[in-house]
């Protein structure tokens, strides 16, 4: 506990940190964020993770996650062509590898970069939102998202009785994910009367439900994937946290979705 608390400390931060200075060293360390959290992705699935059918994957983990607004520079292709791009790439390897590479395969990679590129895409465009507050928005998901964590943690720990979904987490209760959502709105409500107009209590309520519940699920997800291949941690990169995914795999879900329900300028 006290090696996770420490690493907890340092790493949130310098993370917090470098978002508060943003530019273009933050968004380089989101992308390498995201590269670390592919790469853990492919070890995971047990698929070789510097040769050609992943290789493809870093690189439309760089196109999705690129900071092209912040150069300057218009993106050459629209999310769709790419995804649909990336997608014939990946099933042209299984023919051109004679099946070597199989369908499972490949379609992993490309699952993992769709969820791993578009999920650290979002974090930067959090940060870069048109009305100009973006480290306002930032600084309230992540807090809304840390909240949620802590919140479940400690009321599972005190009302805990009901399995929430004990076949793939089952140190997880229904009091505890309900303590999450409370506490994460409470946040975001504060967040509000903070922020001088900005943000109003409704708009603040729908982002710390979606915040709590969305987070919660993916975290879950992690879980459920990690199971399957009868793993822990995504990876070692952060002590007493395990990897980039296990961190961060609450706001690759929930930075996507807000953004998806445009409760974000």
């Amino acid at each position: 506990m006290k090696q996770r608390l420490v690493t907890g400390i340092i790493a949130g931060g310098l993370f917090l940190g470098m978002c508060w200075l943003g530019g273009t060293l933050y968004h380089v360390l989101i992308l390498l964020m995201a590269l670390i959290g592919y790469y853990e992705f492919v070890r995971m699935t047990r698929i070789p993770a510097f040769q050609g059918p992943a290789i493809l994957g870093y690189l439309g983990v760089i196109y999705l996650g690129f900071p092209w607004r912040l150069f300057d520079i218009a993106r050459p292709l629209g999310d769709s062509a790419v995804l649909w791009l990336f997608m014939l790439l990946f099933l042209a390897v299984t023919v051109i590898s004679k099946n070597e590479t199989s369908i499972g395969q490949v379609a992993m990679l490309y699952i993992g970069m769709v969820y791993v590129g578009i999920g650290f895409a979002a974090i930067t465009e959090t940060r870069n939102t048109a009305d100009g507050h973006g480290l306002f928005w930032t600084f309230l998901m992540l807090a809304a998202i840390w909240s949620s964590d802590a919140g479940a943690y400690f009321a599972g720990r005190r009302f805990g009785k009901h399995k929430l979904w004990p076949a793939i987490s089952p140190n997880k209760t229904v009091e505890g994910a309900l303590g999450g959502v409370l506490l994460a709105v409470i946040v975001a409500v504060i967040f509000a009367f903070a922020s001088g107009g900005l943000l109003t209590v409704g708009r603040a309520v729908l982002l710390g439900i979606s915040a709590a519940v969305v987070g919660q699920f993916g975290d879950l997800i992690q879980s459920a994937y990690k199971r399957v291949y009868g793993i822990k941690d995504s990876g070692k990169l952060l002590p007493g946290h395990g990897g980039i995914l296990d961190r961060c795999d609450s706001w690759i879900a929930v930075f996507p979705f807000i953004h998806i329900l445009t409760l974000l300028p």
